[in-house]
């Protein structure tokens, strides 16, 4: 069950946003959800299939997603689980040619702020 920040969010497409993942919990607010408020500072905003390629280049770049942080409840990402990015680190990843596939139902329409709709289609999960 995933309790929402904000009830009113859009996805990229202008529809209801959709949960992320809830195994492993992902989203700013921790409920699955890739929202965004004020106190988001990251812009964590789009859904993202993980692969063993992006994993690499966020460990490459000071943002180790991948190795467990029991402290913090963290198991570690592995290729596929999906996972709410900041904006600028999906960006970042997608001049260096490794984005994530993105998955527009569960991506916030503030993302559109970063790129636009037909780079995310082009990056679309199948």
């Amino acid at each position: 069950m995933t309790t929402r920040y904000d009830d009113t969010a859009k996805n990229v497409l202008g529809q209801e946003l959709q949960p992320c993942s809830l195994n492993p919990v992902t989203g700013f607010y921790r409920n699955g959800c890739c929202e965004t408020g004020p106190h988001d500072l990251g812009l964590h905003t789009v859904c993202a299939v993980m692969t063993d390629e992006f994993l690499a280049f966020s460990r490459a770049t000071g943002n180790d997603l991948s190795t467990p942080r029991p402290e913090f409840a963290f198991r570690g990402l592995v290729a596929g689980d999906r996972w709410c990015l900041c904006a600028g680190r999906w960006k970042e990843a997608l001049d260096a040619g490794v984005a994530p596939p993105v998955v527009l139902e569960a991506s916030h329409e503030e993302m559109l702020a970063v790129v636009t709709l037909g780079v995310l289609k082009d990056h679309a999960v199948a």
